[in-house]
């Protein structure tokens, strides 16, 4: 399925658009992407933005979660490291990022697909130009390689229980083939 959906993206890319979740520290990063919003800065549309009160707050579990469930990246923005609301949560946020790029690594998952950035409240520009930077590198990137769709997990399973089937099937061969072959010794 990796294949189909990369072959699509090799004929579409014009029309391919990276679904992307942000993660933004509610005293820093949230109030830069409302300066953004409210000078009007052009930004892909394709982001969906979630307040948190603090980066810190935003778990392994949380970012594995979204790309499992088809976000093509996930972006933790929290505030410049020694400007934390909470004191050190930003520094609880780099360290978690360093072990989950790792645990990425692993998963085969490009690293390009998480990141952390920090942004102030005044940094509108540095948000949307953030926001920009990624979805162009996730965009050159292509789809997530996650396929999590209906459609695929329903083949997987189909898959599997023919598998199981035919794997009964041989054995119910074999079962008869010893019985025939004891029947006729006797």
């Amino acid at each position: 399925m990796e294949d189909t959906k990369m072959e699509n993206f090799s004929r579409n890319k014009e029309e391919y658009q990276p679904k992307m979740l942000v993660f933004a520290c509610n005293w820093c990063s949230y109030a830069g992407a409302d300066m953004a919003g409210v000078s009007r800065l052009q930004m892909p549309p394709n982001c969906r933005v979630v307040r948190v009160m603090c980066s810190a707050r935003v778990g392994p579990e949380m970012v594995l979660s979204a790309l499992f469930k088809g976000m093509d990246a996930v972006l933790v923005l929290g505030c410049h490291p020694g400007d934390c609301h909470y004191s050190e949560g930003n520094y609880y946020t780099r360290r978690r990022a360093l072990v989950l790029e790792k645990m990425l690594d692993l998963l085969g998952i490009a690293k390009e697909r998480f990141q952390v950035r920090w942004v102030s409240a005044a940094e509108g520009e540095r948000f949307a130009r953030t926001i920009r930077e990624v979805v162009d590198q996730v965009t050159s990137l292509g789809p997530n390689p996650i396929d999590t769709s209906l459609e695929s997990l329903d083949r997987k399973w189909q898959k599997s229980e023919n598998s199981k089937s035919e794997a009964r099937n041989s054995k119910q061969i074999q079962m008869t083939k010893i019985k025939n072959s004891k029947q006729k010794t006797k």
